[in-house]
């Protein structure tokens, strides 16, 4: 069986490890629910934490840190820079705002949250000279397609070490899947679980059945056998563990094929090529 735990990581371009499993908190805007729920996952084993700017929520996010007694060294946090601040000046001032509302001395993780044209590529700029300076342990991209990597690499000094985007099996993102490895960039899935969109799906249904698991613990394991890292979101102290039970059990090849098999080209969320926000 392969052998993965709460504890793997995946090590980045870098040499930085990245757990492979974290908890996202996209849309949680009660604060006594995130703090609750950041602490319960850290105290399951949790250590990899995923917010951004535009989420309103970074504040509860170091407070959560601050009570959960975890010492900061073993906790990877990740934040994001929001579309109206990017720019390098900007960006500079929103990566400062950020620590300061979390009260961290550094940053884990930073991406470009959405690939705003005319302005990504000095925005990656300011995230370079924050990296070289060690306020950021690795840096990255969100939501960035073929084209927008092919651009940056152009004038980027630093590769993305992450690429963070739409990822479940009814949006498999092959190609782009293809395009991070040829340039030594993980992939990172939000909306691993297509936001409880497969969880009437016959096939996974039937799956889930024969090895005794939920649909969710199904899609995650073939999120991680597929080498992606994933940071499903939930708020309930039985999703936080059922999301991590993921580790005594093994999807097959054809159990894989099956799964692959769901890609419909689909998106639950706004499209890389087409937003205007």
């Amino acid at each position: 069986m392969n052998k993965l735990s709460l504890s793997t990581t995946a090590a980045l371009a870098n040499g930085v490890n990245m757990p492979r499993v974290g908890l996202g908190v996209f849309k949680v805007e009660n604060e006594e629910e995130l703090i609750t729920a950041v602490k319960a996952a850290i105290e399951i084993g949790y250590r990899s934490i995923d917010t951004a700017a535009i989420y309103g929520n970074e504040e509860w996010v170091g407070e959560a840190i601050r009570q959960s007694g975890c010492n900061r060294e073993e906790l990877f946090i990740t934040s994001k820079v929001w579309n109206s601040d990017q720019g390098y000046e900007a960006t500079l001032k929103a990566f400062n705002t950020s620590l300061e509302k979390m009260g961290l001395e550094y940053l884990d993780l930073y991406l470009i949250h959405w690939p705003v044209e005319g302005k990504y590529t000095e925005t990656w700029r300011a995230l370079e000279d924050l990296y070289k300076e060690g306020q950021i342990k690795a840096i990255g991209v969100s939501n960035f397609q073929v084209s927008h990597l092919e651009n940056l690499l152009k004038a980027a000094e630093i590769k993305p070490m992450i690429n963070q985007i739409e990822l479940h099996p009814k949006l498999a993102q092959t190609e782009l899947r293809a395009f991070a490895a040829k340039h030594n960039m993980h992939i990172e899935a939000w909306a691993p679980l297509m936001q409880g969109g497969l969880f009437e799906n016959e096939i996974l249904t039937e799956m889930a059945d024969k090895h005794g698991k939920a649909i969710a613990q199904i899609v995650l394991r073939w999120h991680l056998q597929n080498g992606i890292i994933v940071i499903p979101k939930s708020t309930k102290p039985h999703r936080l563990e059922e999301n991590v039970c993921l580790f005594d059990f093994e999807l097959s090849q054809q159990d894989m094929e099956l799964i692959n098999s769901l890609d419909e080209h689909l998106r639950v969320g706004p499209d890389p090529d087409n937003f205007d926000f």
